[in-house]
């Protein structure tokens, strides 16, 4: 009788392990290339922040490609309204959306507002000079570090549950 079982329970396991689920688990790694191609491909991402009635409230960005830590870092001026909520609350979303429509990105993480020259310089782009006449003034970053991330996308097969549609998240 214990043989029958042990027997069953093998082929039971092995036939669970061979069938094919849309929800595969994902490697760190896989996630994190398909999460950068997405975020490289895009252009701009929305930038979510709460306003001091804990209001969501979203802008497009122009961001600097994730490092690899997934760092994400902003420019803005000092005197925006960002600014002034990220220094009030500190949890803020990103979301990039794939090129042609397939999926998403979204990384939930810590705001931190950066003045310091070295940085400043760092994370330039000079088609933003006019926006920004007077760099040491009227610039300063917005660094968010990761706390997880999402992300859905099709062609990299990479989808949500089929029962609830949660999608792939990574913990940093």
């Amino acid at each position: 009788m214990k043989q029958i079982l042990l027997v069953t329970a093998l082929f039971l396991v092995f036939i669970g392990n061979s069938q094919e689920t849309k929800n595969t688990t994902f490697t760190k790694n896989e996630l994190i290339k398909a999460a950068v191609e997405i975020m490289n491909s895009t252009g701009t991402c929305a930038l979510i922040t709460q306003d001091e009635n804990g209001i969501s409230r979203a802008r497009t960005m122009d961001p600097f490609p994730p490092e690899k830590d997934m760092i994400v870092w902003f420019g803005t001026n000092p005197m925006s309204r960002k600014v002034a909520q990220i220094k009030n609350d500190t949890k803020v979303t990103i979301y990039y959306r794939d090129k042609d429509d397939s999926g998403y990105v979204m990384i939930h993480g810590k705001a931190e507002i950066i003045k310091d020259s070295v940085s400043k310089n760092k994370y330039w782009k000079d088609s933003w000079k006019s926006f920004y006449p007077n760099k040491k003034e009227s610039y300063l970053l917005i660094k968010v570090t990761p706390i997880w991330m999402e992300i859905v996308s099709s062609p990299r097969n990479i989808t949500g549950s089929e029962e609830t549609w949660e999608p792939p998240m990574l913990f940093f």
